[in-house]
């Protein structure tokens, strides 16, 4: 599909929010059905999970402590009608390990985060079954 850009937001989540509760309300309150994000800051106790094939499902990998948000990336589309933020996540621990994977949640120490919104025909995820809501497969 094709996109032409439309509104940039950059703010920081206040702290103590969960992220993806928080980004989910702001895609709302601003009418973003469709667009891309990124951000750093820290997150606590965060949850993330890796999507097992075979079962159809996430395992889910709940870390404890404080962690740093090396890097967050991800996309707003639309889900049942409303705004579906998917993000991805690299996490430093404290021990210098680094954990990746689908943010699940975690609760905001500090992020600051950029959103691109894209203007054209709203992305929409339908249930697969493979297990997964995605978006139609681009045609070739």
């Amino acid at each position: 599909m094709e996109f032409s850009s439309g509104r940039n937001f950059m703010f920081r989540v206040p702290e103590g929010v969960e992220l993806v509760g928080y980004l989910t309300d702001f895609a709302e309150r601003h009418g973003i059905s469709t667009g891309v994000l990124s951000g750093i800051g820290t997150l606590k106790n965060p949850r993330i999970g890796y999507f097992l094939e075979e079962e159809k499902k996430y395992k889910v990998m709940e870390l404890t402590g404080t962690y740093e948000l090396v890097s967050l990336s991800g996309n707003i589309s639309i889900r049942e009608g409303k705004p579906f933020i998917h993000l991805h996540v690299s996490l430093g621990g404290p021990d210098g390990k680094l954990y990746g994977g689908h943010l699940v949640e975690g609760e905001v120490f500090v992020a600051e985060v950029f959103i691109q919104e894209l203007l054209g025909e709203p992305l929409e995820r339908k249930p697969q079954d493979n297990g997964l809501s995605l978006w139609d497969a681009e045609k070739t």
